[in-house]
């Protein structure tokens, strides 16, 4: 059973990286969900609060709502339309920066299918027989005694993809309150997982724009 969730968002202003007619690019801090959940308590987040500078902005992908870092929205339904399409065939590409429990090895791949975990939402697990596809490649950057430091390119955009497929590797990610063990749980005082890099095409003129943050942990 995962540790309870309890939603306190940061009140930090819209962090806005890029503008133009077709798209918003964003930095989500951790702990804001990027589009409203159910109920009242959860209406809060990243896509409400864009709606109130961008009141046509639509949601095109997501990020967890304890990992912080790059998202993107529409501004037009033939930008959402292009986006979607974009993020369908892969061409979006997405790097990821995380701190997980243990030594990993220096490089690799994790092929393993996902599926919702029906005995305990929202949680995610590999099924081999009815998952679907969910592909990542690792590499090492850097390491200390008690853990490491990765960057992570998911193929597939699955919900909880990362922090599933580091698990399955005995190295989950530090500060992670649904999978983490209680070392590495209380290792960070939140989910140590930024989208640090964003590659895609702009959806009228076809331009490469390429994103990356700082990152916001050591």
């Amino acid at each position: 059973m995962h540790r309870p969730f309890i939603y306190q968002p940061p009140t930090d202003p819209l962090d806005i990286l890029y503008q133009d007619k077709d798209i918003v690019v964003l930095n989500k801090p951790s702990g804001l969900l990027t589009n409203p959940g159910r109920g009242l308590a959860y209406q809060d987040s990243l896509l409400s609060r864009v709606l109130q500078q961008f009141p046509t902005a639509q949601l095109v992908h997501r990020l967890d709502c304890a990992t912080s870092g790059l998202v993107v929205f529409a501004l037009r339904r033939k930008a959402e339309a292009a986006l979607k399409q974009q993020f369908a065939t892969r061409s979006v590409r997405k790097t990821y920066r995380a701190r997980v429990w243990g030594k990993v090895a220096e490089h690799g791949k994790v092929d393993a299918p996902l599926i919702a975990d029906s005995n305990d939402p929202p949680l995610q697990k590999i099924c081999h027989s009815t998952g679907k596809k969910a592909l990542t490649f690792f590499q090492r950057l850097s390491v200390d005694e008690q853990s490491s430091l990765v960057e992570l390119r998911p193929v597939t955009g699955r919900s909880h993809q990362l922090r599933v497929h580091m698990l399955s590797l005995g190295h989950p990610i530090l500060g992670d309150a649904f999978y983490a063990h209680d070392e590495a749980f209380a290792a960070a005082p939140r989910l140590l997982l930024q989208a640090q890099c964003l590659e895609l095409y702009q959806p009228y003129s076809s331009q490469l724009l390429r994103f990356e943050l700082e990152p916001d942990f050591d």
